[in-house]
């Protein structure tokens, strides 16, 4: 049943629909936001949607509780809209005001319907603008969660495009890698290599660290534990890039890295990889 605070809101927007859809794109543009034809396509629908929705919520109560059921739909259709605003590339702002922009065109006609009644349109006022609050933080929060999301594939994408392993020659691979090593980028390290080995069959691995900034307790277990796991798959491991402060570094926090072969240069490391092979280059 419509709630007295709410009553208002359903009959303008049941008889307004149209106007206050026009109203809102109006209103979304003098705020730049990018609307082409397809783009206002796309709002106007997504605007029917909404005001639907909002005509059955609030004619069921309760008015401001958007966790209840009642708003299932309407938080469904506004996660969804924020989740397609932020793969798109939109702000946070553009974003919720899709839901601000419905303000403006919902008090001119709360104030057209109840002009005579000056007690009752500053409560269905207040109470429009409560409720528009709501759901423009209901939007927000479902852009940023969304745009979290975004942000953490595209992580994992830049961490597997920086830990490129290559084929250096039949049975050796190299993996160079640049920037730190942390803990979620050595996992990620572990199954480019390991994968790259079950595919080839790749005897040695060479481990460049050369544009590796500085090596510390952590990032020498990380390499350790590398090494090991591409022991387990059945190849053996070169470390090259091992700069004088490098050697210095690891000897004095103590790092055990006496059974693994290190070298100066990717360079030294592939001749060794190549001995250990049985492989040999000549000059022709």
């Amino acid at each position: 049943m419509v709630s007295e605070a709410g009553s208002r809101i359903v009959e303008v927007i049941k008889n307004n629909q149209k106007s206050l859809i026009d109203e809102l794109l109006l209103n979304m543009k003098k705020k730049v936001i990018r609307l082409d034809k397809n783009a206002e396509i796309e709002i106007v629908q997504q605007a029917k949607q909404l005001l639907m929705f909002l005509e059955i919520a609030i004619s069921r109560g309760p008015l401001l509780d958007l966790e209840s059921s009642t708003w299932d739909d309407t938080r469904q259709l506004l996660n969804d809209f924020s989740q397609n605003r932020a793969k798109q590339g939109f702000s946070p702002i553009e974003t919720a005001t899709f839901i601000f922009s419905f303000k403006e065109p919902l008090y001119k006609f709360l104030r057209e319907s109840l002009i005579d009644n000056p007690q009752f349109l500053s409560e269905e006022i207040a109470t429009t603008s409560l409720l528009f609050d709501e759901l423009g933080l209901l939007t927000i929060a479902s852009y940023q969660k969304a745009r979290e999301q975004v942000i953490l594939r595209q992580q994992q994408e830049l961490l597997e495009l920086s830990t490129p392993v290559v084929q250096l020659w039949q049975n050796v691979l190299a993996l160079p890698l640049i920037g730190t090593l942390d803990s979620a980028r050595t996992q990620v390290v572990m199954e480019s290599l390991l994968q790259k080995i079950v595919e080839t069959g790749a005897l040695i691995a060479i481990i460049d660290i050369t544009g590796v900034p500085t090596v510390d307790t952590l990032v020498a277990q990380h390499l350790l534990k590398t090494i090991a796991a591409a022991r387990l798959m059945g190849a053996d491991c070169i470390i090259s890039g091992i700069r004088p402060q490098i050697a210095q570094t690891i000897v004095h926090l103590g790092v055990n890295l006496e059974d693994v072969i290190t070298k100066a240069t990717l360079a030294d490391a592939f001749l060794i990889a190549l001995k250990k092979t049985g492989s040999s280059i000549t000059n022709s």
